[in-house]
This record gives C-alpha cells, structure tokens and sequence, in this order.
C-alpha cells in the first residue's frame, strides 16, 4: 500500500516557475512498480490529467497544454515524485493531486486512481 503527501505549492506570477514533490510511504509493493500521475482540479472543473510516469517502464505522458513546460520525474530511492512547473498560467490555478496506481503502465484517466494525495494549492496571479 501507498499513502502520498504533495507540497510545494503556493502563490505565483504569471511566468513564473514551481516546482512540486509528491512524498510517498510504502509497506510491500515497491514504489518503482506503481503508476503515478499528477492531476490537477479548478473550482467548479472537474479534475484533469496533467503528467505521468510509469517508473517501472521509466516512461512519461504529457497533455499537451504543458509539454516543454513542466517536467516530471522521480526518485524511487527517496520515494518522491517530482513536477517541474515553468512558465505558468493563470488558467493553471488549482489544486493539484498526485495519484498511485499499483500496476506498471502509463494511465491518465482519473478513474483509472484510487490512490490519491490530499493536494497542494497552486495560485498564479494575472
């Protein structure tokens, strides 16, 4: 089992960069063989893919609003998952989710999670 816990995020201008870590605590399964991905969630939106990984396969998926501007990556080691934030927008603000799945493979559905972080608030100013 895997239990998440985001911070990083914060008040930001327009442009500018954050950058995300998703921690984790696992007991079994090793970390490298779970699916994780980092969703985001706006007021009155409902919740969208942004990245993931596949650590296992050492594989990444971007939506195509922030490719060339946000990276994501980890370390299975330290049991992190990083997302790397340039260049951010104001439409960009909401709160944003790390999720686990335990099966290798790149997914990007919501549904397709059940294990999920409490989030952490990311605000970019206009």
């Amino acid at each position: 089992q895997v239990q998440l816990v985001e911070s990083g995020g914060g008040l930001v201008q327009t442009g500018g960069s954050l950058n995300l870590t998703c921690a984790a605590s696992t007991s079994g399964r090793a970390f490298g063989s779970y699916a994780m991905a980092w969703f985001r969630q706006a007021p009155g939106k409902d919740r969208e893919f942004v990245a993931a990984m596949s650590w296992g396969l050492d594989t990444t998926y971007y939506t195509d609003s922030v490719k060339g501007r946000f990276t994501i990556s980890r370390d299975n080691y330290k049991k992190v998952l990083y997302l790397q934030m340039t260049r951010l927008k104001p439409e960009e603000t909401a709160v944003y989710y790390c999720a686990a799945r335990p099966t290798i493979g790149i997914f990007k559905t919501a549904a397709d999670f059940d294990i999920w972080g409490q989030g952490t608030q990311v605000t970019v100013s206009s």
